[in-house]
């Protein structure tokens, strides 16, 4: 089975009045100006799937500043999950200053959201090692969701959208929340090159490695400290599902590694529900 850990869809309404939610959302604006910038539904990311031989998508949402914002884009998310037969598997979003987040995330999790992300606390201006943060991991623990944050890699080239958790706070939040499933995209921003994970319940994803990373990286991490805890993604509709699944397949792993990373750890951090 081949689960891809980390893509993206929006409410169709997002892609076609763009221009709005550009003035609506600062972090929005930053990342979807260009016109060049993918926006996906949910149609298009079962078609990729499709193409790609790709099983199950963990289908994320966005950081969102208003409340209302959050709402919409969750109803969206639970829906197309809701229509996928199972293929698509529903992180919601949040943001804990709103002072609702709460009620959504009780909401969203009784509607069948797996997780919440991906999220970006300093995009969004609260502080995950402060009371946010402390109600975010209650919450996760309350509902049994996992965690996947946009970690910002301290090293390399600047991009659209870098910034939005900083390695180091990523780090202090896994050591105040033990035993909560947290996912790090990109590869935790690097941690999983510096360090072995903190916990069992720490994971890194692959998305959009292509961009950050040297290829020998997915290889030394999947047979590393990480080996367990190394899930694909692919950071969909950025780089293509096809395309990110070769670069892992071209990884030079072995093929208990390469099942590992394709499904397997995913399998163990979300088992089927029989929904």
């Amino acid at each position: 089975m081949i689960i891809d850990f980390h893509t993206h869809i929006f409410p169709p309404e997002v892609r076609d009045r763009r221009d709005e939610y550009l003035r609506r959302d600062p972090t929005f604006a930053e990342m979807y100006t260009n016109p060049k910038a993918k926006i996906a539904v949910a149609e298009d990311l079962l078609r990729s799937m499709d193409e790609a031989d790709v099983d199950v998508s963990v289908a994320l949402g966005f950081a969102w500043r208003d409340h209302e914002d959050c709402v919409r884009h969750n109803d969206y998310l639970l829906e197309a999950a809701a229509g996928s037969g199972g293929r698509i598997v529903p992180f919601c979003t949040l943001n804990p200053a709103s002072g609702k987040a709460a009620a959504e995330v009780e909401r969203c999790a009784l509607a069948g959201a797996r997780g919440l992300g991906e999220l970006r606390p300093e995009s969004q201006g609260w502080d995950l090692n402060g009371a946010p943060g402390d109600l975010l991991a209650e919450l996760a623990r309350q509902h049994d969701l996992v965690l996947l944050f946009h970690v910002t890699e301290p090293a390399g080239h600047d991009y659209p959208g870098k910034r939005g958790l900083s390695l180091d706070s990523f780090r202090r939040f896994l050591d105040r929340s033990q035993g909560v499933a947290v996912v790090g995209a990109h590869l935790a921003g690097g941690l999983l090159l510096r360090e072995p994970p903190p916990e069992a319940s720490v994971y890194a994803d692959t998305a959009a490695a292509r961009y950050l990373y040297e290829p020998q990286v997915l290889a030394e991490a999947a047979t590393g400290p990480w080996a367990g805890q190394l899930l694909f993604g692919s950071d969909f509709p950025l780089v293509a599902q096809t395309s990110a699944l070769a670069d892992v397949r071209e990884a030079g792993l072995d093929s208990a590694a390469l099942a590992r990373v394709l499904g397997g750890n995913a399998r163990g951090l979300l088992p089927p529900t029989g929904t």
